[in-house]
């Protein structure tokens, strides 16, 4: 895998060739399992179920995701927003809000792919008009978007984490404030320092993107009912799934309300809409800027992002079902520092598996006996596994996070990764904490002599 990647290089190459990436090291490990008879077929069916069972659900959401990013442009949700984020937004501080705005709206969701697929993307129709470098818009927001989701009671990542480590999950987040607290402060003024130090290489200014919105799209904040109802649904604990479906239905709806002329040649009719959902959708605004930003892609452009994600299923089927990866585990497990280990063994999980789940499950399966024989408090595992896996597998290529929100925001990758200041610092947060001993309490209980 590590040699596709040094072949490919750059950012744009290493998207184009994932597949055949993950590919190649399936067949090389299924080569090497032949070779030391290490599998058996009932291991790898196991294996593939495995892999199958947390990636599969990922395929009708992305399907849905595509959805909602083409109705919610079409119907003017996206540039209503845009337009009104060109109002108030402070250009300086564009990044530091954008991460703020939304860690919130994750946080109250407990949704880090739904946050980056509605909110994030009218952030980086924002961040673009304001000249700001795609990879640092992407950063921001999928920094903020991990942090409300790795904060969230309502995060299924969450329930996962201090589920598979039998922690009580509001224990497991106020312990990983200890952590998560300091990395998002750090992104926060990483994010500030770079906007001030910003200047805008814009092909247009605010003034005119707003005129070309309001000349092409009906502005109005009815349009913001769409993503209000969307919101409120995650807020009741729908899940996703439908919450998704639920945005695209409306959203569809809105453009048959807000903008039934927008689409030349619309007729209204199912088949019309339907080739929308499809197919691309190009408009003629007279502003080169805004015809980039209000493109769609529709269903067509999220096809070569599921077949990534099914390419790493098999991927993480094989390294599961050869027994590689509980053999490098378990030599992981022996050496260094026991967090220290944790984190390197979340990272390679994370790569290895291609699903953060799968991942968490794993870790904190193998990782209990350890902490516990160490006496070292459950809580500790559980939020090590999510410093190390959570916010990481969104920095990971061929992870289903990290195809997911490049497919959403339209940034590859590998260029995002050095702006996610928030996930980066996680990893290393929890080992800086763990060298402090910083609220690090031993489990082992002193033994007092008996007098005589």
């Amino acid at each position: 895998m590590l040699i596709g990647i040094i072949v490919c290089g750059s950012a744009d190459l290493i998207n184009t060739y994932s597949p055949a990436i993950l590919l190649s090291a399936t067949a090389l490990c299924l080569l090497l399992g032949r070779m030391s008879r290490s599998y058996s077929r009932r291991s790898l069916a196991m294996g593939l179920r495995r892999s199958a069972t947390q990636i599969l659900p990922a395929v009708p959401m992305l399907l849905f995701i595509s959805m909602v990013a083409t109705t919610w442009m079409l119907s003017g949700v996206v540039p209503t927003l845009i337009d009104y984020g060109l109002h108030v937004i402070n250009p300086t501080y564009f990044l530091a809000i954008a991460c703020a705005v939304c860690a919130g709206v994750s946080v109250l969701t407990g949704s880090s792919w739904s946050t980056i697929a509605t909110i994030g993307v009218a952030f980086m129709g924002i961040g673009t008009v304001l000249g700001y470098s795609e990879a640092w818009v992407a950063g921001a927001i999928i920094s903020g978007a991990y942090f409300g989701d790795k904060m969230s009671p309502l995060s299924d990542t969450t329930v996962v984490a201090s589920s598979a480590c039998g922690v009580d999950l509001f224990k497991h987040i106020r312990y990983m404030m200890l952590t998560s607290a300091p990395a998002m402060a750090v992104a926060l003024a990483v994010y500030a320092v770079a906007g001030i130090f910003h200047e805008s290489s814009a092909d247009v200014s605010a003034s005119d993107m707003i005129g070309s919105l309001r000349a092409t799209f009906n502005i109005t904040p009815w349009t913001l009912v769409i993503p209000a109802i969307t919101v409120t649904l995650l807020l009741l604990r729908v899940p996703t799934l439908w919450v998704l479906a639920a945005g695209a239905a409306t959203g569809a709806a809105g453009i048959y309300l807000f903008q039934p002329e927008l689409i030349p040649g619309f007729s209204g009719s199912a088949a019309a809409l339907w080739g929308v959902l499809w197919g691309e959708t190009t408009l003629s605004t007279g502003s080169e800027l805004l015809d980039s930003l209000a493109a769609t892609s529709g269903i067509t452009g999220m096809l070569p992002t599921i077949g990534l994600v099914l390419s790493a299923m098999i991927f993480g089927a094989a390294m599961l079902g050869t027994g590689m990866i509980a053999s490098i585990t378990r030599r992981l497990s022996r050496r260094g520092s026991i967090v220290g280990t944790t984190v390197a063994s979340g990272l390679f999980l994370n790569s290895c598996t291609a699903d953060q789940y799968l991942s968490l499950i794993i870790g904190g399966n193998m990782y209990r006996n350890v902490y516990r024989r160490a006496g070292l408090e459950p809580r500790l595992l559980s939020r090590t596994m999510e410093d190390s896996v959570s916010v990481t597998s969104v920095l990971i290529p061929w992870n289903s996070c990290g195809v997911t929100q490049s497919a959403v925001l339209g940034v590859a990758t590998v260029a995002y990764l050095p702006f996610c200041i928030f996930n980066l610092m996680s990893p290393l947060m929890s080992i800086i904490m763990a060298m402090t001993g910083f609220k690090i309490r031993s489990t082992r209980r002193t033994i007092v002599p008996a007098t005589a």
